[in-house]
């Protein structure tokens, strides 16, 4: 690890190449041994079994030669057991094909584009969704493309960014193979649908919703495009499509709601419904009724256990982040928590909270690993659940206890609304990624204007360590900021060596709530109060009405200069460290990210000096011994050697590289796959790129 000497001793070295760094924060934003895990038969393998298909049970091919789920496995350990590729020959891998999707911004959704997409990898196709959610197959070996299907979501439709993270597939062991949509891809829209298609060739699945096409709007009353959007692969658990939404933050509390919901994965019909303030209605809300407004959602990717039949959901906030006192008994009970739900009831089985009464935007932004645990008496299922606030908790999947204690550490109760703040908040004794405390010295600045701005600002600032409470007549210093530790990237778990590897973000924000009165003067509306407008162009909190409230809410994500559009803190602003699985040691910790792409005022410095940027966007880990990230906002994809943490190749992309890559096999060739796509909150530039990478025929093949 870099310590802040060695960090000044190479600024220092560098003369002014540090006076160059910048970098650009506004951006809100599985498996132990598979063969051995009690999560699935095996946990690799998602086992579905159509309703009304007898005895039929399909299997989906296991991680390896294909990489079925967005997660890798059904696990989603983001965990290979390919070896070709090594460390040894790692130097050798060259880019083999690369492929545009041709979705690129218009006039209209510039500044707009966050694809984030991973690939899925069945039998000889590639799955891709692109920024706008077009699906494309793509020959896996080639890049070529074999189909693609456009749902045409309209701009008006994009909330803060135009993403879609992944696909799911899926397929009806009880159809023949010719039969139309006998496999199927299932996504999400921007404009809040759920659409299947023919996975063979793109066409809609005619008996699935209306022509491929289900409503996700209905039940939910008023809506307007951009307010509620699919940016997450769904999850399919025995033969249950389980969806949650984005509800775009910080407009109003009379939101849409955050209502998770089942889906029958060959009719589309809706099976269940779960309003977390609503327990007794299971389905459709009565005529002229709807789903609770304004209720905690879940923006980010589940995961499901097919043994259990449980669904694990990360939830994030009710609908206004930084104010509660307007929130209901069931809100408080089940914001920024891990909910267990039992995909065949629709009801939860168990939630663990990892914020009490969250002001801090800290919604559950990782999508869990389920695990089979090293226990004294041998394992236990589990899971990991990364957080922002850089907690890591180890959960048994069936209870939702955790398997090391949770310390209840004191927490400052002031700030705007005292009555009503926890006094104790939940921390992670299993491992946690948090740096300390912010102190004046850690105020940095490539000028001398620059660090004396930051530490007036940061001497003006309420700031009691974590969980500092918002306040209005002076800003508060949050930190980490709602883009710390582990976001939609997620972990990954070497599930033989027992590592678990996490990129996470170490930046603060600085933030202030803003009276109703100033709320009117600066014109700040709600995305429903004005109509014809198109959303997304404020990174979350920049500027948020918070209607219904009595305050609005200005966030600086980041922590930004004024002048320079550096951060205030001192870098590293970002890292990647590797952490004994069985008794979460650390072992070891790098900053992650060069300066070369960044800059003051947005000029790139174009110096190879690894100081730690902000990054997005996750590792994958293979039996080869390497962790493959991009992530950064330097426009590199790298191989770390998981043992020593060293940088054993890179790539220059030609766009920004904030998406999870994948690894398959085709013909005994290894490959790594991986978009770029840039992302306008990290100020990466923007590409529609999806492709692969391998070894020189016939080197590493066996």
């Amino acid at each position: 690890m870099y310590s802040r000497h060695l960090f000044r001793a190479c600024a220092a070295m560098a003369g002014a190449a540090l006076f160059s760094i910048a970098v650009f924060p506004n951006v809100h934003a599985q498996e132990i041994d598979s063969q051995n895990s009690q999560n699935q038969s095996p946990p690799d393998t998602n086992v579905t079994q159509p309703e009304n298909s007898g005895s039929a049970v399909h299997k989906l091919p296991p991680v390896g030669k294909d990489w079925p789920f967005y997660g890798g496995g059904g696990n989603a350990a983001r965990y290979s057991p390919l070896d070709q590729i090594n460390a040894g020959n790692v130097g050798n891998l060259k880019k083999v094909w690369s492929y545009r999707t041709g979705d690129m911004p218009n006039e209209k959704t510039e500044g707009k584009y966050s694809p984030e997409n991973t690939p899925l990898k069945v039998g000889d196709s590639l799955y891709v969704c692109s920024a706008m959610d077009i699906l494309i197959s793509l020959n896996a070996k080639t890049g070529k493309e074999q189909w693609r299907f456009d749902p045409k979501v309209s701009d008006q439709s994009i909330p803060y960014g135009a993403t879609c993270r992944g696909v799911a597939f899926y397929k009806n062991s009880d159809a023949n193979d010719g039969d139309l949509c006998a496999s199927r891809i299932v996504a999400g829209t921007l404009d809040a649908r759920l659409i299947a298609v023919d996975a063979q060739n793109g066409k809609p699945c005619p008996e699935f919703g209306d022509d491929g096409n289900v409503d996700l709007t209905k039940g939910i009353g008023q809506t307007v495009p951009g307010w509620l959007s699919v940016t997450a692969p769904p999850t399919i658990v025995r033969n249950i499509i389980v969806t949650g939404t984005q509800v775009k933050d910080g407009q109003a509390e009379d939101a849409p709601s955050g209502v998770i919901r089942g889906y029958n994965v060959l009719t589309g019909d809706l099976v269940w419904a779960w309003d977390l303030a609503k327990p007794d209605m299971n389905g459709m809300p009565p005529e002229g009724e709807h789903y609770t407004r304004g209720t905690p959602n879940m923006w980010t990717a589940a995961v499901g256990d097919e043994k259990l039949g449980y669904v694990y959901l990360p939830l994030g906030n009710s609908a206004v982040d930084y104010y509660g006192g307007n929130r209901s008994k069931a809100e408080n009970e089940y914001s920024s928590s891990l909910v267990a739900l039992d995909v065949t009831t629709g009801k939860p089985a168990w939630h663990f909270q990892t914020v009490h009464y969250d002001l801090w935007d800290y919604d559950l932004g990782s999508q869990p690993t389920l695990i089979d645990f090293p226990g004294e008496n041998g394992s236990i299922p589990a899971l990991v659940l990364p957080t922002k606030q850089g907690d890591i908790f180890i959960l048994n999947r069936e209870t939702g206890e955790s398997l090391f204690p949770v310390e209840n550490v004191d927490a400052p109760t002031g700030g705007v609304e005292p009555e009503n703040l926890s006094p104790v908040q939940p921390v992670s004794t299993y491992h946690n990624l948090r740096k300390p405390r912010l102190t004046e010295r850690d105020m940095w600045g490539a000028t001398p204007l620059d660090q004396l701005w930051c530490r007036i600002q940061f001497r003006r600032a309420s700031y009691e360590g974590r969980f500092t409470p918002p306040t209005t007549k002076t800003p508060w210093i949050e930190y980490p900021g709602y883009n710390g530790g582990s976001d939609w990237g997620s972990v990954a778990v070497d599930t033989k060596r027992g590592i678990l590897v996490a990129n996470y973000n170490d930046t603060p924000n600085f933030n202030r709530l803003i009276t109703r009165d100033e709320v009117d003067k600066r014109g700040l509306k709600a995305i429903n109060e004005q109509p014809g407008t198109e959303s997304g162009s404020n990174a979350e909190g920049d500027g948020d009405p918070q209607v219904g409230s009595p305050y609005g809410i200005d966030v600086n994500a980041g922590w930004r200069v004024p002048f320079t559009g550096l951060l205030c803190k001192e870098p590293p602003y970002g890292w990647i460290t590797a952490i004994d699985l069985k008794t979460g040691k650390t072992l070891w910790d790098h900053p992650l990210g060069e300066a070369r792409k960044n800059g003051p005022f947005g000029i790139p410095s174009h110096l190879p000096v690894q100081i730690g940027t902000p990054n997005n966007g996750g590792p994958l880990v293979t039996a080869g011994g390497l962790i493959f990230i991009a992530a950064a906002t330097d426009d590199l994809i790298r191989a770390i050697d998981i043992e020593t943490g060293e940088v054993v190749w890179s790539d220059e992309l030609p766009a920004g590289g904030q998406a999870n890559p994948m690894t398959y096999e085709v013909d005994g060739q290894q490959y790594i796959g991986f978009m770029a796509g840039g992302h306008h909150f990290m100020e990466t530039d923007i590409g529609d790129y999806v492709m692969a990478y391998a070894l020189p025929t016939g080197e590493g093949t066996k």
